[in-house]
């Protein structure tokens, strides 16, 4: 880790996304706790998804750093203008599961979220990509993207992380395997499986854990295949998941590597980060260091 140099003043590009859980959250507090703390702060409010890169590069003379107000989604959004611009990124939790905060240890009180952007401590994280979509956390598909389906605004706001749970139940009901062919860099292989996750970060669906040893600055992917035939053993799986030590039970596949490829007989639906963006057949690869974000000490 690095200690970035403190201008006297800096400049921050604020991107709110306002149905983000937390949207309705009073900033005005947060905010003058970063002005007083020498950041002065241009607020934006987030357009379509597809759309915020393009607002980043617009504003990218205005600013020394980005702030993204938001859950996983909206980092997701904003990845590919702050790897355009070059701009440094601050996160102010405001979502359902804040994966990429957990993992990087930011808390998710703002006010001393805003404290970590005072401080000016940076890192860089890796950033991956699958079919040109970039993601921070992890890329997946089968149970996760019915279970992104399920997890709508209305559910989040109402039930917060309790809603993973509840349509994670709905999802498990109805689940089905799907044929696979998994292209790595020790081979192929073919198999009948309920998901397939490729993972960047550490955390993922709200604090459960991609593999026990991953970090998000080690210049690779861990990929997971949950090759069961009886779902309901899921259940007892589950404290392995938290703790990503899933790869220990035999219906359990595990990789790692920078470049994965993922076929199936039809195309699938991928979900990266909570938002579903593409189809298989998927390619995913890592970029090392490809962003600089704030962090603790």
């Amino acid at each position: 880790m690095t200690d970035a140099p403190s201008p006297s003043r800096r400049r921050a590009l604020m991107l709110v996304n306002p149905n983000s859980r937390r949207g309705g959250t009073a900033l005005d507090s947060v905010i003058e706790r970063l002005r007083a703390g020498g950041v002065d702060v241009l607020i934006e409010q987030l357009g379509a998804p597809q759309e915020v890169p393009a607002q980043i590069v617009a504003l990218r003379d205005q600013a020394d750093l980005v702030i993204v107000c938001g859950g996983d989604g909206t980092l997701n959004a904003a990845a590919g203008g702050v790897v355009k611009t070059g701009l440094p990124m601050a996160i102010l939790p405001m979502g359902t599961a804040n994966d990429l905060a957990r993992t990087l240890g930011i808390p998710e009180n703002l006010e001393l979220a805003a404290d970590i952007i005072i401080a000016g401590r940076q890192t860089r994280i890796d950033l991956g990509e699958v079919n040109g979509h970039p993601f921070f956390n992890v890329a997946s598909l089968g149970l996760s993207v019915d279970l992104a389906r399920g997890l709508t605004p209305e559910v989040k706001r109402r039930w917060g992380k309790l809603g993973y749970a509840l349509a994670a139940f709905k999802v498990l009901r109805q689940a089905k395997r799907f044929r696979a062919e998994i292209i790595s860099e020790t081979g192929r292989v073919r198999t009948r499986t309920l998901q397939i996750a490729v993972g960047n970060g550490v955390h993922y669906g709200g604090g459960t854990v991609i593999q026990a040893d991953a970090t998000i600055h080690d210049g690779r992917l861990d990929l997971y295949s949950l090759e069961l035939r009886n779902v309901w053993k899921f259940g007892l799986m589950l404290g392995a998941f938290r703790r990503g030590q899933h790869g220990l039970w035999d219906e359990v596949r595990t990789d790692q590597g920078t470049d994965f490829e993922i076929r199936t007989i039809r195309p699938m639906p991928i979900n990266t980060d909570g938002d579903i963006v593409t189809h298989t057949p998927a390619r995913f690869t890592v970029h090392p260091s490809a962003v600089s974000v704030f962090v603790p000490e």
